[in-house]
């Protein structure tokens, strides 16, 4: 790690409540990453979607932060977006100065992923699609199946995780650098 750099590339990871993108900063970030999870209290009854198929008893209220040195000069910062509708609000903030994104999808809440899927293609953010595959998750979609449930074009790339496991993650934001470096090509190369 160095102690400058030239270039920062922030990067956003969104996707719906529990799909692991908490998880998937800690995973990757090369410093221990910065994260707003708060205990899930009564207040939240009746206002947060919590029903599914994951017990869980934290949520990220803000945004989660991590970062990953390319080079001597050159570093990713990460930002984990929150999933729960009510601080969907945040998101237009966090889009601001992206270079891409990417979108975690649970295959047992494939539907929890439109929301990050239009707001994306709304703001023209690249991104790539990450299937994190939960241990207990029933139905092995693959991915073909998912794109066609989520309606992706076939530019849209697509991969499987396990946002626990530091490699995973690394293939994902490997496969967004890739997409957006070939979208540049693309650019620089019409006329």
């Amino acid at each position: 790690m160095t102690d400058t750099t030239d270039t920062g590339l922030k990067i956003v990871i969104v996707g719906g409540f529990g799909v692991g993108k908490t998880t998937l900063v800690r995973s990757v970030s090369e410093i221990r990453p910065l994260n707003t999870e708060e205990v899930m209290t009564q207040a939240g009854v009746g206002v947060d979607e919590t029903a599914g198929p994951m017990t869980k008893s934290t949520t990220t209220v803000a945004f989660d932060f991590g970062r990953i040195s390319l080079n001597e000069r050159m570093v990713l910062y990460l930002f984990g977006a929150p999933g729960q509708e009510r601080f969907w609000f945040l998101w237009d903030r966090l889009f601001a100065g992206t270079l891409g994104a990417v979108v975690l999808v649970d295959t047992r809440r494939m539907s929890d992923s439109w929301y990050a899927i239009d707001r994306l293609e709304n703001h023209g953010t690249p991104f790539v699609v990450a299937v994190n595959r939960f241990d207990n998750d029933p139905a092995a979609f693959t991915l073909k199946e998912i794109r066609q449930a989520l309606s992706l074009g076939p530019h849209v790339p697509m991969v499987d995780c396990d946002a626990r496991v530091r490699a995973s993650g690394k293939h994902v934001l490997i496969s967004l650098v890739n997409h957006l470096h070939e979208l540049a090509t693309a650019r620089e190369t019409t006329p």
